[in-house]
């Protein structure tokens, strides 16, 4: 049986989505091209990844968006959590731990789709 939430849980997860809402809401589209050719690439190049791996080949985003993006493509079924968790390497953070994540096989086929074709010999 499903718990109900309390009126304060209830707030807080209004607030998270809203927050959310707010960061993609300021990111354009060049940012989201970014994070998803980051992702695309270390899904297909690494078995597993973090944020951390993410953070150090891209420029700075606005705020909080590569975990609203890592959320949106998880929502999405592209992504999926390993079941690992890491500590966080960005300062503000204070090693915070967060998820690593790989390909699912429908991000797989996306990704593979996306490769650009090797010129023939």
């Amino acid at each position: 049986m499903t718990r109900r939430l309390t009126p304060a849980e209830r707030l807080a997860a209004a607030d998270k989505n809203t927050t959310l809402d707010t960061i993609v809401a300021r990111t354009d589209d060049w940012d989201r091209f970014l994070v998803e050719q980051a992702i695309w690439h270390f899904g297909l190049a690494c078995d597993e990844w973090s944020a951390n791996d993410l953070r150090d080949v891209l420029p700075e985003l606005s705020h909080g968006y590569l975990g609203a993006a890592i959320n949106s493509l998880r929502t999405a079924g592209l992504i999926e959590h390993t079941g690992l968790m890491v500590p966080s390497t960005s300062g503000p953070t204070h090693g915070h731990r967060i998820s690593v994540w790989r390909l699912s096989l429908k991000g797989l086929l996306i990704a593979q789709a996306r490769r650009p074709r090797q010129a023939a010999a």
